[in-house]
């Protein structure tokens, strides 16, 4: 009894082990990686933890500065984004990530089973701009986007 109050009152000090969590490298497993478009925060928070570099993120970062996050439909201008960039091509793995309100998340990984000629395309939304992006977003001072 004296003992338990002892400890009690001068607890032991405690071991602290921290651990580094282990993030898969993804990009591994996919060829490209396209997001759903939900907002600047969000994108930085998903690229810091999934490990993705500007690159893998150019393409939702992009669609973000163009349209705005326009829900869930977004996530098909991000594939076009990078069909009209020509990056896409026969046999690549596209990995979609999209997310809902709530705990909501969808993720799919795809085959392409052509190359797309963004030339030909005449329905992708970038064909007539897709020559002047990716723009560069730290040069502006104002928030393009909400934070």
């Amino acid at each position: 009894m004296i003992r338990f109050m002892i400890i009690s009152m001068f607890p032991l000090p405690k071991k602290t082990i921290v651990f580094k969590p282990y993030i898969p490298n993804f990009m591994g497993a996919v060829d490209h990686f396209f997001s759903h478009v939900v907002g600047k925060p969000v994108l930085d928070g998903l690229q810091k933890s999934l490990n993705m570099t500007d690159s893998d993120m150019e393409a939702s970062r992009m669609t973000l500065y163009r349209f705005g996050n326009v829900s869930s439909s977004l996530i098909w201008y991000v594939m076009a984004y990078g069909e009209a960039k020509g990056r896409i091509k026969k046999g690549d793995r596209v990995w979609q990530l999209a997310f809902g309100s709530g705990f909501k998340c969808c993720s799919i990984v795809w085959r392409a089973n052509r190359t797309i000629d963004h030339d030909e395309d005449l329905s992708n939304p970038w064909r007539n701009e897709i020559d002047e992006f990716p723009v560069r977003l730290d040069c502006f001072k104002e928030k393009l986007y909400f934070d």
